[in-house]
């Protein structure tokens, strides 16, 4: 971790520490390696040969499984979003590279894809295989996530993260100690919904609400995937005052989210925060 110094952050008498999990892995960075390790090791305590998930076209977790299965022995399929389009965008051609098969979905397919058609008729196609559910949130995922906070400081008060589907939220929280504080900056529009998607992930392990968490809605920026020149100029000013280039998916809504949160006086004078850098959002 690395404490940074700033002045907006001095004059509230707040410190900021950046856990850098985004280092963790080259190819599985941060978050992505936590969600999958206990999936790939229940994969390979089932017998399955080969992982199978979901996520957009430019999915960070289409890419970390890829990488993933290569690395451990596992063939891969995606099950991408949308018509194909050629040449590939840079993400699936790395999955491609990393040895993944991927297959398309038209949007209204994709909506049911958790249905037991959608995922019988992919059966047929690519036989049998272990399944991950798209960003990898499920209970593996959150038993993974979950032991980020042992490897925090004593002095931390409060963990920031970016929230995509809600798993990396659930497993931090129910890491945390009871004096700890998980705040999640949902990335996508009307993100007050992934609440009882969160609960009902640690309900799956913990079997009920878990941690100290809540979510900061109000920062979405438009939308999943979307920016304005209000947050593009905070990432340029950071990267200017810190010497890191957030991604503005998801890492920069949370920072600016945090900062914000600090000039309005949301924290008490001597609070020390973690932002959790992973590369990609949870």
């Amino acid at each position: 971790m690395v404490e940074i110094g700033d002045d907006r952050l001095g004059a509230a008498g707040v410190r900021v520490l950046l856990k850098r999990d985004d280092l963790v892995h080259p190819e599985v960075p941060g978050n992505k390696w936590r969600k999958l390790k206990y999936n790939v090791a229940k994969a390979r305590e089932l017998g399955f040969g080969s992982l199978l998930t979901f996520g957009g076209a430019y999915s960070n977790h289409v890419r970390a499984t890829a990488a993933v299965g290569a690395l451990c022995g596992f063939e891969t399929v995606g099950v991408i979003r949308g018509e194909e389009h050629l040449p590939l965008n840079s993400s699936l051609e790395y999955a491609v590279s990393r040895g993944m098969r991927l297959t398309y979905l038209d949007r209204t397919t994709y909506r049911e894809k958790t249905s037991d058609a959608v995922i019988e008729a992919l059966r047929k196609e690519f036989g049998d295989f272990y399944l991950i559910p798209e960003g990898g949130s499920n209970a593996e995922a959150v038993r993974g996530c979950a032991e980020l906070p042992a490897e925090l400081e004593p002095s931390v008060d409060i963990v920031f993260c970016a929230v995509g589907t809600g798993g990396t939220l659930a497993g931090v929280a129910a890491g945390v100690r009871p004096d700890q504080l998980v705040v999640g900056v949902p990335v996508l529009k009307g993100g007050a919904f992934l609440e009882d998607d969160i609960v009902r992930l640690q309900e799956q392990v913990y079997g009920a609400r878990k941690g100290s968490w809540r979510l900061e809605c109000d920062y979405h920026f438009g939308g999943y995937a979307k920016r304005t020149s209000e947050l593009d100029e905070f990432i340029d000013d950071f990267e200017v005052r810190h010497g890191l280039r957030l991604d503005w998916v998801y890492e920069a809504k949370m920072m600016y989210a945090l900062f914000d949160l600090v000039a309005r006086d949301s924290f008490a004078r001597g609070t020390t925060i973690v932002a959790l850098i992973s590369g990609s959002g949870g």
